[in-house]
């Protein structure tokens, strides 16, 4: 056993990762894999499986940190629910790894997970309290205070992505994660082909959101309709996040976050709108820094 390495795994909807790495949350070997969109629970036990078996052997690490994408519960290590992916809930995945591998294991939720890795090693150093949310398949949010992940009572954790935008039940989620943003410019250019970001992705199929940036810099109209939308609903969710727990920082993550500065400038400006005069401008605004890494780095910190 290895007691400065130790082994983070990040269980998402789009895509899983295994790393190894220091107790320093530095990766030294990465083993990645992006899921079928059939691909259940029961698919990616299949594949953790394998894959432990062989990193175990090569590295001896000493304990297992993990980020699942979804709430879990804390004391028992089971998984509540899964927005993305069938087959989760109830699971024991504690228990699983723990009788799977014989070695220490804690679970996390992804968001969690990857605001403490941003908050100590990324985009969030130096500042407290530290608020991070990502936008992939799904919509997260984390909150680091002195360095600690917050923990509410469980089931559930900071759920910035199932925040209401509307008193009938429409939420961040619905509105601000990598699907709904796909949906939203698949309509958008089925009305309106010959728009530049129509142009670009021609007749590709899914992730549509990774186009945006590049229909932005050309000045698309149609784009910049898309990301306003986007840019004012998470204003708006993210004002109550600044009015119950006042963050230092605001950190920007996920797949959507590579969109860039066009989508922190456009919270960073729509933000004060709504919030209360004495918080000013309100938190710092920040793109994340650690891109992919930071769900499995954060898993590697985890104690």
């Amino acid at each position: 056993m290895n007691k400065s390495l130790r082994i983070g795994i990040e269980i998402g909807g789009t895509k899983q990762q295994i790393v190894t790495g220091d107790t320093q949350g530095n990766i030294i070997e990465r083993h990645r894999f992006n899921l079928e969109p059939n691909a259940n629970a029961i698919d990616i036990q299949k594949r953790i499986e394998e894959e432990l078996s062989k990193v175990i052997a090569t590295h001896q690490p000493d304990r297992i940190g993990v980020g699942f994408g979804g709430p879990v519960n804390m004391a028992t290590g089971k998984v509540a629910t899964s927005h993305q992916i069938e087959g989760w809930s109830g699971f024991p995945l504690h228990d699983w790894l723990s009788t799977l591998t014989e070695l220490p294991v804690v679970i996390e939720n992804d968001s969690n997970t990857a605001a403490l890795a941003e908050s100590l090693r990324g985009a969030g150093r130096g500042f407290n309290p530290a608020f991070y949310m990502n936008m992939g398949s799904g919509v997260g949010g984390g909150l680091v205070i002195d360095g600690e992940i917050y923990h509410g009572d469980t089931p559930g954790e900071v759920e910035f992505g199932h925040l209401r935008l509307t008193p009938d039940g429409i939420t961040v989620e619905d509105q601000c994660s990598g699907w709904a943003v796909d949906k939203a410019i698949r309509e958008a250019v089925t009305t309106n082909p010959d728009c530049p970001l129509g142009q670009i992705i021609g007749n590709k199929t899914g992730g549509e959101a990774k186009y945006l940036a590049d229909a932005l810099a050309q000045g698309d109209a149609v784009a910049q309709d898309i990301l306003s939308s986007v840019t004012s609903n998470l204003a708006f969710a993210l004002s109550h996040v600044t009015h119950l727990f006042h963050p230092q920082v605001i950190i920007l993550g996920g797949g959507l976050s590579m969109v860039g500065a066009p989508l922190r400038k456009g919270i960073e400006q729509k933000l004060p709108q709504f919030l209360m005069e004495i918080y000013g401008n309100g938190p710092e605004i920040k793109l994340a820094e650690l891109s992919e890494d930071a769900v499995p780095m954060g898993a590697l910190l985890l104690e």
